[in-house]
């Protein structure tokens, strides 16, 4: 019997968010942190609880840095040719190389010496270079010149990282996603004011056909790592026309909109 995983992403989508949503949906917290143990990476630690949004009881996954100087939903990547001014780290990492940034030939290492299973290898190195080449278009450079901050690294790999053992722990073969939401406006990033969505996120839709609805809520409602999570791991777009709903998990975003600021993740089933 196939294991259908429908999202529903009325609030958009963030990596937090959606890995929040599979915490809620089953997966043991301890086999997800026992994993994330494995990757050579520190600088970092986890804490999973429950929150409400608008009354609903969510599950919130959290990545604390040791150095937090950057809003977790924030544009992180940048190119070589966009570095000017931005802060150097000095803190050590015991594992992870003491450069500024890394790029992806970086994090696949990363992952590739982790213990996680090889599906959920797979699976987090497709999503990062669904970022990576998203990235390296919009910034016109090619998909090697893109680096990821060395602490927006961190914080990504762990969001990915935990999706696709996540996802790889549920045994999902299908994924239906009808739509996401957005918001409209500017986010401010390190390039100064980007429109909504960013250009990773359109350059990502427009790869792999994901269907946007837009709302009228200003602010972004799609993150990079939420639109290439949701790239990766859809199989459809169009939920079957009867279903039963076996199990939810509501994810907790970490802003305050005019709606519940969540992912609902469902196991359905088709008889």
């Amino acid at each position: 019997m196939n294991n259908i995983l429908y999202l529903e992403c009325y609030a958009g989508i963030s990596g937090d968010m959606f890995v929040a949503s599979l915490l809620d949906l089953g997966v043991d917290k301890n086999y997800l942190m026992e994993n994330l143990q494995t990757l050579p990476l520190d600088g970092y630690k986890i804490e999973i609880s429950r929150v409400k949004k608008m009354a609903l009881d969510a599950c919130d996954f959290n990545v604390i840095l040791d150095i937090d100087n950057h809003d977790h939903d924030m544009n992180y990547l940048h190119s070589e040719h966009h570095e000017t001014h931005h802060h150097n780290h000095n803190h050590s990492h015991e594992h992870y190389h003491h450069h500024e940034h890394c790029g992806l030939k970086e994090i696949v290492e990363i992952i590739n010496k982790s213990q996680i299973t090889d599906r959920a290898k797979e699976i987090a190195i497709r999503i990062f270079n669904i970022i990576a080449n998203a990235e390296a278009k919009a910034h016109g450079v090619s998909i090697d010149e893109v680096h990821f901050h060395e602490v927006g690294a961190v914080d990504s790999i762990v969001d990915i990282v935990a999706a696709a053992v996540c996802i790889d722990k549920l045994n999902i073969d299908r994924v239906v996603c009808p739509k996401i939401y957005e918001g409209q406006g500017f986010v401010r990033c390190q390039h100064g004011q980007m429109p909504i969505p960013v250009p990773a996120v359109v350059n990502i839709a427009i790869e792999h056909g994901l269907r946007l609805h837009y709302t009228q809520i200003k602010g972004e409602l799609i993150t990079p790592t939420g639109a290439a999570i949701i790239a990766g791991i859809q199989t459809e777009d169009k939920l079957p026309e009867e279903f039963i709903i076996k199990k939810i998990g509501i994810g907790a975003g970490k802003r305050k909109y005019d709606i519940p600021n969540v992912v609902r993740a469902m196991m359905i089933e088709v008889k």
